[in-house]
C-alpha cells in the first residue's frame, strides 16, 4: 500500500534524534559509538533509532568485525520524498479507492497461492500476474542487495520457474539488477496493477 509506505517514511523522520542521525550521516558513514558521542546519547539509543531508520530504508548498515557502520540511503530518501509530493499533488483522492484494490489483491492471493505459500501457477491474466509478483516481492527487504543465487532461492520457495519470474521482476521494475546483484526498486517505480483495466 503506497500510502502506508509514505506514512512509515514520515513516521521515521518525525523524531528529532532520527533527523539528527540522518544529518550527521550526510557527512559520511559513521559507527554507532561516534553517533552516540556526537549526539550525547547512549549507544543502545542509537541502535533503537537506527533500527527505525533502517525499517523505512532511510539508512544502510554494514558490519566490520564488532563494529556496525551506518550510512544514508540517499536513493530511497529521495524516492520517498518524491513519492510523497506526487501523492499529495497528483494522486489526490485516487488513494481513497484502496479498500476495493485490497479486496482484489486478497482474492488473487487466495486463488493462486496454496496454503503453504507456493504459487500454484503463474497467472495468465496480466493484472493477476502483477498482483502475484507484488505479493512475492513484498517479502524482500528494501535497501538490501541480493546476489542472483539468493534471488533464485527466494523465488524457488514460490515456484520452480525462477528464471522466468526473475526476468518478470526486472521487466515490471519491481527490482533492478547490476552486475548480477538485485535490489528492490521503490514501490513508486513498480508496474502498478491498480492501473491495469
Amino acid at each position: 500500500m503506497q500510502l502506508e509506505k509514505i506514512v512509515n517514511y514520515h513516521k521515521a523522520l518525525a523524531d528529532p534524534t532520527r533527523l539528527r542521525i540522518l544529518l550527521l550521516l550526510s557527512e559520511g558513514e559513521m559507527n554507532g559509538q561516534t553517533l552516540a558521542e556526537k549526539l550525547n546519547i547512549s549507544q543502545p539509543t542509537v541502535t533503537h533509532h537506527a533500527a527505525k531508520l533502517r525499517e523505512a530504508a532511510l539508512i544502510t548498515e554494514r558490519r566490520e568485525k564488532n563494529t556496525v557502520y551506518f550510512a544514508q540511503n540517499r536513493y530511497f530518501i529521495q524516492q520517498h520524498a518524491e513519492a510523497s509530493l506526487h501523492l499529495i499533488f497528483k494522486e489526490g483522492g485516487k488513494e481513497m479507492s484502496e479498500p476495493v484494490n485490497e479486496n482484489v489483491k486478497a482474492a488473487v492471493i487466495r486463488n493462486f497461492f496454496a496454503k503453504d505459500g507456493r504459487l500454484r501457477q503463474i497467472p495468465a491474466q496480466y493484472k493477476k500476474k502483477l498482483i502475484a509478483f507484488e505479493h512475492m516481492i513484498e517479502q524482500l527487504e528494501p535497501g538490501r542487495k541480493y546476489p542472483e543465487k539468493e534471488i533464485n532461492e527466494f523465488i524457488k520457495q514460490y515456484h520452480d520457474d525462477f528464471a522466468t519470474i526473475r526476468r518478470e521482476f526486472i521487466m515490471h521494475q519491481f527490482m533492478y539488477r547490476e552486475d548480477e546483484i538485485y535490489e528492490l526498486n521503490p514501490r513508486e517505480l513498480w508496474t502498478h496493477w491498480e492501473n491495469v483495466k
